[in-house]
């Protein structure tokens, strides 16, 4: 593997500490008691980051969001992580009624809602809400959904980071997906290379701890492959993606099968 691969995160550490460092600090300021609160303080440092850099992510997706999003999206969508709301801006308001935002780190709401709010999607007209839990709390999100759930889930760079990301995805698809309804994922994942591998796990440690417990090399694709009956399975990988990256990612709808019908496996 590439050194400049192999060290290329640190370069990305180092900026993203940079333009953090004093945003966060003075929220420290004005709250000590953060310094007791490690989970607060790595939500602290996403938040800022992401005011700084969430415009330029998104951009850097665009294409695989609006392949994937935009034509797919139906009905009701449940955005796990929605970070600063940008999924709603590939939404096709024909074909969506109603725009759920999930985001357990509160400091992103503002942008969420002000997003969402332009967008057209308003809590006042019933067509938006957001939930402040994580992924995992399914009776918070039956809350909000019914027992009928949601017709699409939408995950962008959010599986990542998900506490027990197999039982998790699972119970989302069982508990919150309806028949028939969309699983929608743009992550980056594991590497089908083994050195890559070993360099995502090595480096994960360090990059958690900043990145509110992101994991490099996480099997996501398998654990979604794994967690339902599938009607269809299509995952495919970033176009010109350098196979060294440690972020390397896939773009995948999978159709959860109806009562009657038999899994039918694509790919």
């Amino acid at each position: 593997m590439k050194l400049s691969s192999i060290f290329g995160l640190f370069t990305d550490l180092r900026f993203a500490i940079q333009v953090t460092t004093i945003p966060a600090l003075k929220v420290i300021f004005r709250e000590p008691s953060l310094l007791l609160h490690p989970r607060e303080l790595s939500r602290l440092f996403m938040a800022k980051l992401w005011e700084r850099f969430g415009y330029f992510v998104d951009t850097n997706c665009r294409p695989s969001k609006e392949a994937l999003i935009t034509p797919n999206a139906h009905g009701v969508v449940l955005d796990l992580g929605a970070g600063h709301g940008h999924t709603v801006n590939y939404l096709d308001h024909s074909r969506v009624s109603k725009y759920i935002a999930l985001e357990p780190n509160a400091l992103m709401h503002e942008h969420i809602r002000k997003t969402a709010n332009t967008a057209g999607y308003t809590e006042v007209a019933g067509s938006f809400a957001i939930l402040s839990c994580g992924a995992e709390d399914i009776p918070t999100i039956i809350r909000e959904t019914g027992r009928h759930g949601v017709d699409t889930i939408v995950s962008v760079l959010t599986l990542c980071s998900v506490p027990d990301p197999a039982l998790t995805i699972h119970n989302l698809v069982e508990e919150i997906l309806r028949p028939g309804g969309n699983f929608l994922f743009y992550e980056h994942v594991r590497s089908p290379l083994k050195d890559v591998i070993w360099w995502q796990n090595f480096w994960t440690p360090i990059w958690s701890t900043f990145f509110d417990g992101c994991v490099l090399g996480r099997d996501t694709v398998k654990y979604i492959s794994d967690a339902g009956q599938w009607s269809l399975k299509d995952a495919v990988g970033k176009a010109d993606e350098d196979p060294e990256n440690l972020f390397w990612h896939q773009a995948g709808k999978y159709v959860k099968a109806a009562d009657e019908e038999p899994q039918s496996v694509l790919i």
